[in-house]
């Protein structure tokens, strides 16, 4: 049996299982024409919804994902992502009483059909640093990332690995000013990170190391592994000293260039958070606020960059628009989704990923349902994009925390033990797209009637 085809029956199989105890028949089928119709497939008991797990992935080759116009692919299939954030993996790694809560978090995150985990590749100059000074390094360090990303595969779980921050939690580009101006240079302004030529090439030298890195758990480099899903250039690059975008500009395309210069397997995005600028004067009145304008981002012009694979967008309403949650934040998330999706589409031809969003538990009228209802809209939009064909390739909640972290909550956590209703829609958003991920392996056996069944339950306005 192909790999597709496989795929498509552990998702069926999947279903089967989510909706047993609601004794819900979620196709539509009559009677035990469910059971009837995966009968046929020696790798599936249907009556006790078990999938020959071990079989497929023994079958399945783990392999890079690229991009076919605007939609990812693995292996020639199509691959919807729904994912997730945790920022600090790499430092819960490092220390022995709290690397198993990297293990429980990816074990978590896979059990609701979650495939991708953006995370840090960085820790600058601070507290467990992986960059103790330009070029220097803790082993100790690395080694924990490399236990991250050989966790990851365990799980089956792809990583985005962001290269630096904008901000100054965990070293940024204030750190590699101080160290620029530790090394002699005169420098008064963190956005000279973008424009300073010594600066450019400290940052040049971390993606050297990050790239050419061999693994210590699997001795596979990095830049040959594909449980790295794509390299962020940086975590919501903003170069407010120019905001024409000219400085900024000038970075993204050095800095793509030269990763796709070392690496031309993997996918390269910026991490921009996907203000428009300048060069599309147009699309600004989809920003949330006037200020967006003047940060020095510009969505269409930066990805319009050589050696940039995809779109990345963040959705913050509570932050850019107001901290009294309301209505307005749901029409907002709405349009912005659709205004990227449509840019990536008529301008760009690439895939999008809405790489952070969420709602913070400390805002003003928050509760679970709101946040439920936040992250419906988002899958939905999704949805709209997928059954279209469209450029709207996937999303990635902020953040998914494992029991017993709360103390690193920043309000936007999702523990999905505690959390049984988000835990719900994001296990039904995953089978939908594991369902569509493997469509192409439909065969007429089906017959109309039970593929129109499949289609209602894939896109059934219910989230």
């Amino acid at each position: 049996m192909d790999t597709c085809n496989r795929c498509f029956l552990l998702s069926l199989a999947f279903i089967v299982i989510l909706f047993e105890d609601l004794g819900t028949n979620v196709f539509g089928f009559q009677g035990d024409e469910l059971i009837e119709a995966m009968a046929d497939s020696p790798h599936l008991s249907a009556r006790q919804g078990i999938y020959n797990v071990e079989e497929l992935e023994a079958d399945d080759d783990w392999q890079m994902v690229q991009t076919k116009g605007n939609q990812f692919v693995v292996n020639g299939q199509p691959f919807y992502v729904n994912g997730f954030n945790t920022y600090w993996l790499m430092v819960f790694a490092a220390d022995l009483s709290t690397r198993g809560k990297v293990s429980e978090l990816f074990q978590q995150a896979s059990s609701v059909g979650l495939t991708v985990c953006r995370t840090w590749a960085f820790n600058d100059g601070q507290w467990r640093a992986l960059q103790k000074s330009p070029s220097v390094y803790d082993e100790d360090v690395f080694k924990a990332l490399d236990f991250v990303v050989s966790e990851a595969k365990k799980y089956k779980i792809r990583l985005i690995l962001s290269l630096v921050n904008n901000w100054d939690a965990y070293g940024g580009k204030a750190q590699y000013v101080k160290w620029g101006n530790a090394s002699g240079l005169n420098l008064t302004s963190d956005d000279e990170f973008f424009s300073h030529p010594t600066l450019r090439s400290y940052y040049k030298s971390h993606v050297k190391a990050m790239l050419n890195r061999v693994n210590t758990f699997t001795n596979i480099t990095y830049k040959d592994d594909p449980t790295i899903f794509a390299w962020e250039l940086m975590n919501e690059p903003r170069c407010t000293s120019d905001p024409s975008g000219d400085t900024l500009q000038s970075w993204i395309a050095e800095m793509a260039a030269y990763v796709k210069s070392l690496d031309a397997k993997h996918l390269v995005e910026i991490g921009e958070e996907g203000f428009y600028g300048p060069s599309a004067p147009a699309r600004t009145q989809f920003n949330p606020n006037s200020y967006a304008t003047q940060v020095g981002t510009d969505f269409i012009r930066n990805h319009q960059a050589l050696g940039v694979d995809f779109a990345s967008v963040h959705i913050y309403a509570d932050s850019w628009i107001s901290q009294t949650i309301s209505d307005a934040h749901l029409q907002f998330t709405k349009s912005w989704m659709e205004a990227h999706i449509e840019d990536a589409e008529k301008y760009l031809g690439m895939p999008v990923i809405f790489s952070e969003f969420g709602v913070s538990t400390k805002d003003t009228g928050y509760n679970s349902s709101y946040r439920d209802t936040l992250i419906g809209t988002v899958y939905k939009t999704l949805l709209n994009s997928t059954k279209k064909g469209g450029s709207g390739a996937g999303s990635l909640l902020w953040q998914l925390f494992p029991d017993g972290t709360d103390y690193m909550d920043d309000g936007y956590a999702i523990v999905l033990s505690k959390s049984h209703s988000t835990a719900n829609l994001i296990s039904l958003h995953s089978t939908r797209l594991a369902i569509f991920n493997s469509r192409c392996s439909w065969h007429c056996r089906w017959g109309c009637r039970k593929k129109n069944s499949l289609e209602t339950f894939l896109f059934q306005d219910n989230l």
